[in-house]
C-alpha cells in the first residue's frame, strides 16, 4: 500500500481546500434534490451533507471518501416516513440506525467489505457514471422537472430514465440554461486536454460555475427564453434571522421510543446504508490514486455518528456517496481535510450566503457531474473486464445494467447476487484437485481439497469418488483444508469403509485433523515399491516421465507427503529409473519430471557424458537395483557444451583456459558430437551459435546413450533381454517441455511432450 499523505503537507492542504470546493459545487444541488426525492424537507438534505462533511470526515479513517444524503435510500426513507407518520418518529430511527452502526463497526463489520466481489465494485463505478451521464443531460439543457438527486430508473413523474430523455430532445429545453451547460461542458472538456490548464491550481468546475453565474446574470434582461428562472437555479431555503435558522432543526420524537416500528426503521437503515457505505468505499478506493486501503469498520463507527447527530438536529440519513467520492479524487483530493471542507462551505452557504448560492444555475453543475460520468464510465474499463473472462464479465455488465434500469439498492444487490452464483458454479466446478497417475499395478488418484470443501460441493465430490474403478487406489489429501462440511466428512467415511471394499479400491486418508473425527488411514504405500518396480515395463516408466513432465508444465503438480515418503523408504529403495543428467542448477530432476523421495536414482556430470564413475553408477542401477529405464537427459543453452564448442573451434584446451585440470575430460567426451562448425563462431550472429550449440548437445545427448550401450555389458544385455531401455532427452530451459529423442541407441524415434 502506498504511503498515506500526510493531513497537514502544504501541497495537501492547497489541493485539499480545491477538492472541498468542487465537492461542495457538486454536492449542494444533491443535497436539495436527494431530500426533495425522498419526500422530507430541502434543509434536512442540506443538514446530512453538512454532518457528512464535518462529523463523518473527522471519525473517518478514509482519505477520500465524502459522505452525505444517499441517493440510493430515497425510497427507503420516503416508504419510512410515510410508514412512521412523522418526519420527528423518522428523526428517531435515524438515531437508533447510528447506534447500530457504531456497534457493528466496534465488532468488526466492517470485514464483510473483504468478500465483495472486484466485478461488482467496478460495475457500481460505471453504472454511477453512466446514471450521471444519462440523468444530466437533461440538466445541462435545462430540462429541470425532476430533482438533481433523483437517481433511480422510475421517477416521482412517472417518466424513467430514458422517456425523460426523450421528453427532452423533443424540445422541453431552456435555451439560456442549454447555453450555459453546454459552454461548462466545453470549457471542462478543453481544460482537462490541456496539460498546462489541468496542473494550474484554479479548479475547472470553479470557473464553470463563476462562468455560468455570470452568464445568468446577463441574461437576466434578455427575455424569458434566455432568462434563466427560479427553477433552473440553485434552491437554498433562506433564514430571515438567527432564530429562523435555528427553526430549521427539528429534534427527533422520544415519545415513539417503544414503537417496535421505529426499531424495525432503524434496523432497515442501518443494514441500508451499512451495505451502501461498503460498496461505495470499495469503490472510491478502486479510483484513488495514491491506492491506499480505508479502515472499513472505522468507516462504519463515523457513519453511525453521523447518523445520530442527523436523527438529533432533523437531518437525513448518510452513507459514504460514491459520486461525491469520485469528483474528490477527480478534483485531486488527497485527504480527508477536503470533505470537512466541503461540509464548512455546506454551512456557510446556508448560514450567511444563500443568497448568493441561489444565483448558481443547475445546468453549470450539471456539467461538472456530467464530465464526471464519462471518467467513471470508461470505455477502457468495459475493455478490461471484457479481458478477464466472462466470471468477471457477466457480472460486471449485470451489476451496470440493473443499477442502471433499477436503483442503486437494488442493482447492487443483483449484481452481487449474480456474482454469488458465479462464484458458486466456479467452487461446485473445481471443489478438488485430482491427478490420475497410471501405473502397471493400478491407477492412482490423488484427490487434493480444497481450502473450504461445503455441503454444496458434496455432489461433486461424490461423482468422483463413484468414478474409481476397481483395483485403483485413490489418495485422499486434506492437508490444504479448513474447513470441511460434516456431509462431506460422512461421505468420505462411507466411502473408506463401505463402498471401497466392495469395489476393490484402496484409500489413504492424509492430512486429516483431529476435530473432522476422521482419522489418517494408509492402505497403499504412495512411494516406490519393490512390487510397483517388478510390475512396471520400460515404456510404462517412460510414460510416468512424461506425464510428469505434463504436470510440471502444466502447473498441476501432485501435492506429495514427502516427510512421510522419506519414513516409508528409510529401509530401502526402489527406483524405476536412473536418470545421467547435467549439473545446470536450471533442470533439477525430481522437479522437472513430478517426481517424489525414491523414484529415481540421479546422476548428475557436466554435460551429461558417462565416464568411468557415472557409468559404474549406471551399471549398479541397472544390474542391481533392477531400474528399467536408463536416461540421458540433456538440455538447451548448456554452459558445458558451449564452452567445449569455444575450446574446440579455437583450438586450445580446458586446462590452459580455465585452470580446471580435470575439466578436458568433458570436453573429450563432448568432442565427437561437435560437427558442422564454422571458421569463426565470433562473426556469427547470436541466434545462429545458441541453435548450434543446442544442435550439439543433442547429438551428444544420442552420442552418450550409444556409449552407454558400447561400453556397458550388463546394461546392453538388460536391453538386448526386454528388461530395460535407454533413452536420450532435451530439456528446453525457456520452456520447461522435455523432447524424448532416441530409445536403446537403435530407434530414432522423437515425441515432444506438450503443455
Amino acid at each position: 500500500m502506498a504511503p498515506q499523505s500526510s493531513l497537514y503537507t502544504p501541497s495537501n492542504i492547497v489541493r485539499d481546500l480545491v477538492a472541498g470546493l468542487v465537492v461542495f459545487l457538486v454536492a449542494l444541488p444533491l443535497c436539495l434534490g436527494i431530500a426533495l426525492a425522498s419526500g422530507a424537507d430541502l434543509f434536512s438534505g442540506l443538514l446530512s451533507g453538512i454532518v457528512g462533511g464535518i462529523v463523518v470526515a473527522a471519525v473517518s479513517g478514509s482519505h477520500t471518501s465524502v459522505s452525505g444524503p444517499a441517493a440510493g435510500l430515497t425510497a427507503i426513507v420516503a416508504a419510512q416516513i410515510a410508514l412512521l407518520g412523522s418526519f420527528e418518529s423518522f428523526l428517531l430511527a435515524v438515531a437508533l440506525a447510528g447506534a447500530i452502526q457504531i456497534v457493528f463497526g466496534i465488532a468488526k463489520g466492517g470485514a464483510l467489505s473483504a468478500f465483495f466481489p472486484s466485478s461488482v465494485i467496478k460495475g457500481l463505478l460505471v453504472a454511477i457514471g453512466v446514471i450521471l451521464i444519462l440523468k444530466q443531460i437533461p440538466h445541462v439543457v435545462g430540462h429541470d422537472n425532476d430533482p438533481e438527486g433523483e437517481m433511480s430508473f422510475q421517477q416521482p413523474d412517472q417518466e424513467n430514465t430514458f422517456t425523460e430523455l426523450l421528453t427532452t430532445f423533443a424540445g422541453d429545453i431552456h435555451v439560456g440554461a442549454m447555453v450555459v451547460g453546454l459552454l461548462s461542458v466545453a470549457l471542462l472538456v478543453i481544460w482537462d486536454r490541456i496539460p498546462a490548464l489541468k496542473k494550474s491550481i484554479v479548479p475547472a468546475p470553479l470557473l464553470v460555475v463563476l462562468l455560468g453565474t455570470g452568464i445568468s446574470v446577463w441574461f437576466g434582461g434578455m427575455g424569458e427564453g434566455w432568462s434563466i428562472g427560479t427553477s433552473h437555479l440553485v434552491q437554498i431555503p433562506i433564514a430571515g434571522s438567527a432564530s429562523e435558522f435555528i427553526g430549521f432543526l427539528r429534534m427527533p420524537d422520544f415519545t415513539q421510543i417503544a414503537n417496535p416500528a421505529v426499531y424495525i426503521a432503524a434496523i432497515t437503515i442501518a443494514v441500508v446504508a451499512s451495505l451502501e457505505t461498503l460498496l461505495n468505499l470499495e469503490a472510491v478506493d478502486k479510483i484513488d490514486t495514491e491506492k491506499r486501503n480505508s479502515p472499513a469498520s472505522r468507516e462504519l463507527i463515523a457513519q453511525g455518528c453521523g447518523n445520530m447527530v442527523c436523527g438529533m438536529i432533523g437531518g437525513l440519513p448518510v452513507t459514504s456517496v460514491i459520486v461525491r467520492g469520485s469528483v474528490n479524487v477527480n478534483a485531486g483530493g488527497k485527504t480527508k481535510l477536503a470533505a470537512i471542507f466541503h461540509g464548512a462551505l455546506l454551512l456557510l452557504s446556508v448560514a450567511i450566503l444563500p443568497r448568493y448560492m441561489n444565483m448558481i444555475p443547475l445546468s453549470a453543475l450539471a456539467a461538472i457531474l456530467l464530465v464526471t460520468g464519462f471518467k467513471l464510465a470508461s470505455p477502457r474499463l468495459f475493455k478490461q473486464m471484457w479481458k478477464e473472462g466472462r466470471y468477471q464479465f457477466i457480472p460486471f455488465i449485470v451489476t451496470v445494467v440493473a443499477i442502471v434500469m433499477t436503483d442503486l439498492l437494488v442493482g447492487i444487490l443483483i449484481g452481487l447476487g449474480i456474482a454469488v452464483l458465479f462464484i458458486l458454479n466456479s467452487n461446485l466446478r473445481r471443489p478438488i484437485h485430482r491427478i490420475v497417475e497410471e501405473r502397471a499395478s493400478g491407477n492412482v488418484t490423488h484427490i487434493e481439497l480444497a481450502n473450504q470443501v461445503s455441503f454444496l460441493n458434496r455432489a461433486a465430490i461424490e461423482g468422483m469418488l463413484n468414478e474409481a474403478k476397481p483395483g485403483t487406489r485413490m489418495m485422499i489429501d486434506a492437508t490444504s483444508s479448513d474447513y470441511i462440511d460434516p456431509d462431506v466428512l460422512s461421505l468420505i467415511r462411507d466411502f473408506r469403509d463401505n463402498v471401497a471394499p466392495t469395489r476393490d479400491v484402496l484409500v489413504n486418508l492424509v492430512g486429516f485433523k483431529s476435530k473432522y473425527d476422521l482419522n489418517d488411514v494408509i492402505q497403499f504405500a504412495d512411494h516406490m515399491t519393490r512390487e510397483r518396480q517388478e510390475q512396471s515395463t520400460p515404456d510404462q516408466v517412460i510414460e510416468t516421465l512424461r506425464d510428469g513432465n505434463d504436470r510440471f508444465l502444466s502447473g498441476n503438480r501432485i501435492n506429495r507427503d514427502l516427510g512421510r515418503q522419506v519414513y516409508a523408504t528409510a529401509a530401502g529403495q526402489n527406483p524405476l529409473a536412473a536418470i545421467l543428467s547435467c549439473i545446470d542448477s536450471r533442470v533439477p530432476t525430481e522437479l522437472v519430471f513430478d517426481l517424489g523421495v525414491g523414484d529415481i536414482f540421479s546422476v548428475r556430470v557436466a554435460g551429461n557424458v558417462v565416464g568411468t564413475k557415472s557409468l559404474g553408477s549406471l551399471e549398479y542401477a541397472v544390474g542391481v537395483a533392477g531400474v528399467k529405464l536408463v536416461m540421458v537427459l540433456g538440455h538447451t543453452r548448456c554452459g558445458a557444451v558451449t564452452a567445449s564448442v569455444n575450446l574446440i573451434a579455437e583450438g586450445k584446451d580446458a586446462q590452459s583456459v580455465t585452470g580446471c585440470q580435470h575439466l578436458q575430460a568433458i570436453v573429450d567426451e563432448i568432442e565427437p558430437s561437435v560437427t558442422g562448425l564454422p571458421d569463426s563462431l565470433a562473426d556469427r550472429p547470436v541466434d545462429e551459435v545458441e541453435h548450434l550449440v543446442d544442435e550439439i548437445a543433442k547429438q551428444n545427448v544420442l552420442h552418450t546413450v550409444d556409449e552407454i550401450l558400447k561400453r556397458s555389458d550388463v546394461i546392453r544385455n538388460a536391453v538386448e533381454d526386454g528388461n530395460a531401455k535407454v533413452v536420450g532427452a532435451m530439456y528446453d530451459v525457456k520452456t520447461g517441455q522435455i523432447e524424448f529423442l532416441e530409445t536403446n541407441g537403435l530407434e530414432n524415434q522423437e515425441r515432444a511432450v506438450t503443455a
